[in-house]
C-alpha cells in the first residue's frame, strides 16, 4: 500500500516545518489529491493516523480535497472533466492527438494548521524599588 509511504512523507514534511516554527501540536493537514493520482483517500487517512503516532501531529485531522481531472483539446479548445476511468478523447471534435491534462494528478500539501509554542506572558513583574 503506497498510501503509507505517502502518509509518512507528509508527516515528515509537516513535522519538519512545525518544528522550525516552534509548533507544539498540529491540528489539521489539508492535502489535494488528484482524481488520477492513484491514491485512495480513505486508505491515506488510515495510514496518516498511524504515521502521526508519537509525533507532533498525533491526533491531527487529515482533510483530503479531491481535484477533478480536467483536459483541454489543443485542436478545438474544448475543456471537459475526464472522469474515471479517464476519457481522453475530445467530446467536441473526437481528437485524442492534441489533448492536455490540466488537472487531476495533484498530490500536495495545501495547508497546515498548528498551535505555536509561544504562550502569552502571564507573569507579573515586581516594581523596581526606589533607592533611598
Amino acid at each position: 500500500m503506497h498510501e503509507m509511504s505517502i502518509a509518512m512523507a507528509v508527516v515528515g514534511q509537516v513535522e519538519e516545518a512545525a518544528g522550525a516554527a516552534g509548533a507544539t501540536a498540529v491540528t489539521t493537514v489539508r492535502v489535494q489529491v488528484g482524481e488520477l493520482a492513484g491514491v485512495v483517500p480513505d486508505a491515506l487517512a488510515f495510514c496518516f493516523e498511524l504515521a502521526c503516532a508519537g509525533t507532533v501531529l498525533e491526533g491531527a485531522e487529515l482533510i483530503a480535497e479531491i481535484v477533478v481531472a480536467r483536459a483541454r483539446c489543443g485542436s478545438c479548445t474544448t475543456e471537459w472533466p475526464v472522469g474515471m476511468p479517464p476519457e481522453l478523447c475530445c467530446p467536441g471534435c473526437g481528437s485524442a492527438a492534441d489533448v492536455d491534462l490540466l488537472s487531476g494528478r495533484e498530490l500536495q500539501i495545501a495547508a497546515v494548521h498548528w498551535e505555536d509554542g509561544t504562550a502569552p506572558d502571564t507573569s507579573t513583574r515586581e516594581p523596581i524599588p526606589e533607592e533611598a
